[in-house]
């Protein structure tokens, strides 16, 4: 009870607390963590920045549809379409070939003892080219017009006799046995004569033999016998080989279906223009003419072989050289032409930009014809008419542009030549519809 009373009273007895006196602390408490709630606000704030920034740039179509009065006009290029001529061609690979190539070798037995050609050279029909040892076969023609002589003066002896017997059995001073026999000695050696003129023949022509000259006007290769050699007629190997190269040939294969485009060409008597082109197809190497077709088409590819004839007054073209034919078929004359890079394609097939008096470019949808190089020809579009021809990915239908100026780089002011270039080709007519992609 004492202590009760006492503890009571010294909580009575205890001093007011005062305000300016920190309050007692049990026990420490966990301190609260903000950061969260902070990185949250830095979010917001950067979102509200974005936003804000974003509404200030003025807007750029990005799709369909028209663009407001206050779009920034886009620069572009332009392109013009033209009036020309369209070649239709068709590329193959080809190989040039001489139109004679001889393998001259010797048509008799001896020693090769010179040479007269220089390796690589031209020469002409008739030029000698090598010589055989003639001694022999001039000894043999020497024989052959002994034995002759001597059977010509027999053949006039007994003719002499025939015309004794033929004077005697006139007046019955022999029988007419002996006469018979008399002339038929005449005709044994008529028979005589005319082999030895036939044995004297031959020793002239293989004594001509000896002298080798050049069958047609081409080019030498290589010397393949060198003299001092014994050559025969029955050597696999020949002396050398002469190929024709003024005028040459070019042979390509062509697939079967534009078969009848050709033939059509061909019966209207017109003449169909070959080029051929270097490796790249850039540069072209030489001009020709189509000079035949072959007879039949090969059943394991499908393709027709045909032959160019060149002139090759330059000697630009070399046998066996592989070069790439280009077949002039047809020609689209005043037919209007874009150039390919303006020329566009959705689902609904190519159009284009076309650009109106109030700078602003629309949609129009064309059709493509043919192509040929860098250019195309079109319908539903008129000569004259301007077209984009750059910034494709930021032009929409009812786009403001600004022409490019002429400094400020590349201007496309025309479609570019009327007619295809010479260096490109495509493999046919290339035609796409509406459909197309």
């Amino acid at each position: 009870m004492e202590r009760d009373d006492q503890t009571q009273g010294g909580a009575q007895n205890a001093p007011a607390p005062n305000s300016l006196t920190p309050p007692a602390v049990d026990a420490p408490r966990p301190r609260r963590r903000h950061w969260p709630w902070v990185v949250a606000a830095l979010i917001v704030v950067l979102v509200l920045i974005i936003v804000f920034a974003a509404r200030r740039q003025p807007a750029t179509p990005a799709g369909g549809g028209r663009a407001g009065a206050g779009q920034q006009a886009i620069t572009i290029d332009t392109a013009t379409a033209e009036k020309g001529d369209l070649g239709i061609y068709l590329n193959a690979l080809g190989t040039v070939t001489p139109f004679y190539t001889v393998s001259v070798r010797s048509r008799v037995d001896g020693q090769l003892i010179k040479v007269y050609y220089k390796e690589g050279e031209l020469v002409h029909e008739g030029a000698r080219l090598a010589e055989i040892d003639t001694a022999p076969f001039e000894a043999a023609l020497v024989q052959a017009k002994g034995q002759l002589a001597r059977d010509h003066a027999l053949l006039e002896n007994a003719r002499l006799d025939l015309s004794r017997y033929q004077e005697a059995f006139s007046k019955n001073a022999i029988p007419k046995q002996q006469l018979d026999t008399q002339a038929s000695s005449v005709h044994q050696y008529e028979g005589t004569v005319n082999l030895d003129e036939g044995l004297v023949t031959n020793a002239q022509v293989q004594l001509a033999y000896c002298h080798i000259t050049a069958p047609i006007t081409g080019r030498v290769g290589l010397r393949l016998v060198d003299p001092g050699n014994i050559v025969h007629a029955s050597d696999a190997n020949p002396l050398v080989v002469i190929t024709e190269l003024q005028p040459i040939a070019l042979l390509f294969n062509i697939a079967e279906d534009y078969l009848p485009q050709i033939q059509h060409q061909l019966k209207q008597g017109k003449q169909l223009a070959v080029d051929a082109l270097d490796r790249s197809q850039q540069e072209k190497i030489a001009s020709g003419v189509l000079e035949t077709l072959d007879n039949q088409i090969d059943t394991n590819t499908g393709t027709l072989r045909l032959k160019a004839i060149f002139t090759n007054e330059d000697e630009s073209l070399f046998p066996n050289q592989f070069v790439n034919a280009r077949l002039l078929v047809d020609t689209h004359r005043g037919v209007t032409l874009l150039p390919n890079a303006v020329i566009q394609h959705n689902a609904q097939g190519p159009y284009i930009y076309l650009l109106q008096p109030d700078q602003t470019v629309v949609i129009k949808t064309i059709t493509v014809v043919a192509t040929e190089g860098d250019n195309s020809e079109v319908e539903g579009l008129e000569p004259g008419a301007v077209v984009a021809a750059s910034n494709f990915n930021r032009l929409t239908d009812g786009a403001k542009v600004t022409l490019r100026g002429a400094g400020e780089g590349r201007h496309g002011s025309g479609s570019g030549a009327t007619n295809a270039p010479e260096g490109k080709g495509t493999n046919a007519p290339r035609k796409r519809g509406k459909g197309d992609q």
